[in-house]
C-alpha cells in the first residue's frame, strides 16, 4: 500500500511543474554562487528578494512624495469683472481629482509590476513565446489587491468608527473597467484567438486604459449619457477633519511610518497628504484642491504656493541634508524610548535600511520642477528594483525547482503589492471616507491590465509582426485563464460583502471589532483560495 502511494506522489511531482530538482547554473553576482548548496542559495535569493521589496517600499513613498507636489501644481487665471473692470486672479488646479487618483495613484502604486512586466517582456524580446512571470505577478497583485488590502482596510477604522464611499459613481464605473479587463483578458486568451495574442488584441487592451479615464472623467463632471446619474452623498466639507490635523493624532502616524515610509525624511518636517482631497467649495469641482496637512499648528500654504520656493532656499543645501538624514542610524524619538531593546530595535531597523537611504538620497529634492524630477527619478529606481526582483525570481525559480507562475502569485505579487496595501492604509486613517482607499485598490487592478500586461504584450506582439509577421504566443494559457476565473468568482463574493455592508452597516469599512475581523478573515480566505486553486492549476496538479 506504501509503494503505490509512493508511485501516486511521484507520478504527480513527474507530471506537474511544481517542484523540480535540477542543477541549476544560473547565478546573480559571482559564479561561484553555484558551488553552493541549493537549500543555502535559496536562503540566500529569498532574503535577497525581501530586501528588495524593502527598497520597494522606501522609494515609493518618495514617489508618492514627488507625485503629491506634482498634482498640487496650480495655474494662474486672471479675469475680468465685467462690472467693476477689476482684474480678478484666482489659481485652478491643473489636476483633476479623479484623472489624478487614476492616473498618478493607482499608476504609481502598480508601478513596481508594470516596470517587471515590462522588463519580463524585454527580456522575451524576439522569442514568439510570452514571458510568464510579468501576467502572473499582475494577476496575483490584483487578488493581494482586492482581498489582503481590503482585509486590511476594513479593520483600520477605530472601534465602532465607520467610513463609506461618497461618490459611488465614479467608484462603480472604475470598479466596472476593473471587473471588464479580466472578462476582456479571459476572452483574448480562450475566444477570440486562444493561446495567441495578436497586435490588435494588445492594441486594443491599452487604448481601454484611455477609455477608463473617459469614462471616469465624465463621471466625475456628471456629463449627460456618459455619467450614471447617481449624485454625491454627504460629501464631508473637509476631507481631513480637524482632528485628524491635531499635533497629537499626526504624531502619531508620523511615528509610526516614518521608519518604513519616510525613509531619510527629518521627523520634525510637515508630513504631506499624498491623497487627493477635494475642496471646500462643492460647487465648482474645477477647483478641487490637493491639500497640504500640517503636522504642527501652524496653518498650511494655500494650494497655488509650492511647498518649499525654489527661489528662497538652496536646492542643494536641501539635496545635501537628505544625504545627512540618510547617514543618520537614530532619530531624535529613538534616544527619548526607556525601553532599551526597542530603542536597539530601531536602531538595527535604520542600519538595515541605510543603503536603501543613501542610494535615494540621490533623488533630487521635490521644490525642482512641481516634482517631476523627483517623480521621474524614482521611476527610474523602481525600474531598477524591478529588474533585480526578476533577475532574483528567476533564479529562485531554477535553484528551487518552484514554478515561476507560483512565485508570481504568491512572493513577487504581495512583495510588489507593498505599496498598494501602504497608501490604502493610509488613506483609511487619515481621510474621513473609503473613496481613495476603494478607488486606490480599483483603479491599481484596472492599471495592472490595461498598462501593466497590455504594453508589454504590445512590444511583444509589435516585434513578432514586423519580424517573424507570427502573433504572440502564451504559455500555460489554460493555467492563466483559470486563474482569471477563480479570481473573477471570488471578487464577485468580495465585492458583494461590500455591498451588503453598505446596505446593513451603512458603511464599506470599519464598524464593530467583531464585523470587522469576521470580514477582515472572510476576505483572507478569499486570497488563500486563489492562490491555492491557481498554484495548483499551473504547476498541472489540477
Amino acid at each position: 500500500m506504501a509503494s503505490v502511494q509512493k508511485q501516486t506522489v511521484d507520478r504527480i511531482f513527474a507530471g506537474s511543474d511544481i517542484l523540480r530538482h535540477e542543477k541549476c547554473d544560473s547565478y546573480l553576482l559571482f559564479s561561484g554562487e553555484t558551488s553552493l548548496a541549493d537549500g543555502f542559495r535559496a536562503v540566500l535569493y529569498f532574503l535577497g528578494l525581501a530586501y528588495c521589496f524593502i527598497g520597494l517600499s522606501a522609494i515609493t513613498s518618495r514617489f508618492f512624495r514627488s507625485m503629491e507636489n506634482v498634482v498640487k501644481h496650480s495655474r494662474r487665471v486672471v479675469e475680468i469683472d465685467p462690472c467693476t473692470n477689476i482684474e480678478i486672479v484666482r489659481y485652478e488646479k491643473v489636476w483633476n481629482y479623479t484623472i489624478a487618483d487614476i492616473t498618478l495613484l493607482a499608476f504609481g502604486t502598480s508601478f513596481p509590476q508594470i516596470s517587471l512586466a515590462t522588463i519580463d517582456a524585454l527580456q522575451h524580446l524576439g522569442s514568439l513565446y510570452a514571458g510568464g512571470l510579468g501576467p502572473g505577478t499582475l494577476v496575483g497583485s490584483a487578488a493581494f489587491d482586492l482581498f489582503p488590502i481590503h482585509a486590511v482596510c476594513v479593520v483600520v477604522p477605530k472601534a465602532g468608527e465607520l467610513k463609506k464611499i461618497s461618490d459611488i459613481g465614479v467608484w462603480l464605473v472604475e470598479l466596472f473597467w476593473s471587473f471588464w479587463a479580466y472578462i476582456w483578458l479571459y476572452i483574448i486568451l480562450e475566444v477570440w484567438t486562444p493561446n495567441v495574442i495578436t497586435i490588435w488584441e494588445a492594441l486594443l487592451t491599452v487604448l481601454q486604459y484611455g477609455l477608463l479615464l473617459t469614462h471616469a472623467y465624465a463621471q466625475d463632471k456628471r456629463w449627460p449619457y456618459l455619467s450614471l446619474p447617481i449624485a454625491r452623498t454627504e460629501r464631508p466639507e473637509d476631507w481631513v477633519p480637524e482632528e485628524a490635523n491635531s499635533r497629537k493624532d499626526e504624531k502619531n502616524v508620523h511615528d509610526e511610518y516614518s521608519e518604513i515610509l519616510q525613509v531619510g525624511e527629518n521627523e520634525n518636517r510637515n508630513i504631506v497628504d499624498i491623497f487627493s482631497i477635494h475642496s471646500v467649495d462643492n460647487s465648482d469641482q474645477d477647483h478641487q484642491v490637493y491639500q497640504k496637512v500640517p503636522e504642527t499648528e501652524h496653518v498650511a500654504e494655500s494650494s497655488h504656493e509650492p511647498l518649499i520656493k525654489l527661489e528662497d532656499s538652496n536646492v542643494f543645501a536641501l539635496w545635501k541634508e537628505q544625504f545627512v538624514d540618510a547617514l543618520m542610524l537614530e532619530c531624535p524619538g529613538s534616544r527619548k524610548l526607556n525601553n532599551v531593546y526597542l530603542r536597539l530595535a530601531r536602531i538595527f531597523w535604520q542600519s538595515l535600511l541605510a543603503p536603501w537611504r543613501l542610494l535615494f538620497a540621490f533623488v533630487p529634492p521635490y521644490c525642482i520642477a512641481h516634482g517631476w524630477v523627483a517623480f521621474i527619478s524614482s521611476l527610474i529606481f523602481i525600474s531598477g528594483i524591478a529588474y533585480v526582483v526578476t533577475k532574483l525570481t528567476d533564479i529562485i525559480s531554477c535553484v528551487t525547482g518552484i514554478n515561476a507562475y507560483v512565485i508570481a502569485f504568491t512572493a513577487l505579487a504581495a512583495g510588489t503589492s507593498w505599496p498598494d496595501l501602504v497608501a490604502s492604509k493610509i488613506a483609511v486613517e487619515r481621510q474621513t471616507t473609503a473613496d481613495s482607499a476603494i478607488a486606490n485598490i480599483t483603479c491599481s487592478n484596472s492599471v495592472n491590465i490595461y498598462v501593466g500586461i497590455g504594453v508589454p504584450w504590445l512590444i511583444n506582439t509589435a516585434y513578432n509582426f514586423i519580424v517573424y509577421r507570427e502573433p504572440l504566443r502564451i504559455q500555460n494559457a489554460e493555467g492563466l485563464s483559470f486563474s482569471l476565473l477563480v479570481f473573477f468568482s471570488t471578487s464577485v463574493g468580495c465585492i458583494a460583502v461590500l455591498v451588503f455592508r453598505r446596505l446593513t452597516l451603512g458603511a464599506e469599512l470599519g464598524g464593530t471589532r467583531f464585523w470587522a475581523w469576521v470580514t477582515c478573515v472572510y476576505f483572507m480566505l478569499l486570497w488563500v483560495i486563489f492562490v491555492v486553486f491557481s498554484s495548483l492549476r499551473v504547476s498541472g496538479i489540477i
